[in-house]
């Protein structure tokens, strides 16, 4: 028997446990002692033997066949970042021990986060706060090098009080970093940041147990800020292509809303004194 984690096991048994039998179409009967679907009724759904069924849980066969797999995510009725996610646990090739290399912004992109005049960061593959430049510090003082959005976003109480919809802000960053991760699970660091998490955390540990994937991708965000109240932005999330795994978000109003004047106010303060007082005479002249 492999020492190899049961990563497709793993998720196959908590995506199966979130699901009913009404949401399948099947009727209930009995007693039921597990939560969500039987394994038996997963197989039975997939045309697939319970037997089989049995053996992918425990890790017994970890090499399904595609078509398995999708008649899987099928019936757990998966979305398609979650059904490539189930696809990619059974591709996991045996693991090797090496070294991973240290994140490291390109120097372009550090240049094109000092130019913009938006709120800008570079997360890496754990979510590290790998660069930021100052209009992300005005948008939250967690968003500079060295923070965690992780962390943060479920540890800190002041950078939950600037996420008036927080539940669903965390359920969105933790889909997205298991996508992130993806087989790596091995790796110290990721270990390191999961344990802490899972015993700090009660939000983060339910969440975790889910197993929901999503791509880091833009979204709409309603921020509480203390200094202009209600700011609504659009994220952009967008791939590093010269450093795979890093991401470069961006966050923006619409045109000619109240986030944009508000965006500009916190903008204007974030500039240097020298700076702000160049612009402050510029607009009044």
């Amino acid at each position: 028997m492999t020492d190899e984690p049961n990563l497709l096991g793993d998720h196959l048994r908590a995506r199966r446990e979130l699901l009913t039998p009404a949401q399948v179409g099947l009727p209930i009967s009995g007693v039921r002692r597990v939560p969500g679907l039987r394994r038996e009724e997963v197989a039975m759904l997939a045309g697939i033997s319970a037997d089989y069924y049995l053996r992918l849980e425990q890790g017994r066969d970890r090499n399904p066949s595609r078509s398995v797999l999708e008649s899987l995510a099928r019936v757990l009725q998966l979305d398609e970042d979650t059904t490539a996610y189930l696809i990619g646990l059974a591709d996991r090739k045996p693991r090797r021990t090496r070294r991973r290399r240290k994140e490291t912004v390109p120097p372009g992109t550090v240049k094109f986060l000092a130019a913009l005049s938006l709120p800008a960061f570079v997360e890496g593959r754990y979510l590290d706060v790998l660069a930021a430049n100052p209009l992300a510090a005005a948008l939250s003082p967690r968003l500079v090098v060295g923070a965690n959005r992780l962390r943060d976003v479920f540890l800190d109480p002041a950078e939950q009080a600037l996420f008036p919809d927080w539940e669903l802000a965390t359920r969105g960053l933790v889909a997205g970093f298991r996508q992130s991760v993806g087989t790596e699970t091995d790796d110290p660091r990721f270990i390191e940041l999961v344990g802490e998490l899972s015993l700090a955390s009660p939000r983060f540990r339910e969440l975790w147990a889910r197993h929901d994937v999503a791509n880091r991708r833009g979204a709409t965000v309603r921020f509480d800020h203390p200094s202009v109240g209600e700011l609504v932005l659009n994220r952009e999330k967008l791939l590093i292509s010269e450093a795979p795994g890093l991401v470069l978000a961006v966050y923006h109003p619409d045109a000619g809303t109240d986030a944009a004047d508000k965006l500009a106010l916190l903008a204007s303060a974030a500039l240097p004194p020298a700076a702000r007082t160049t612009s402050e005479q510029e607009n009044h002249a």
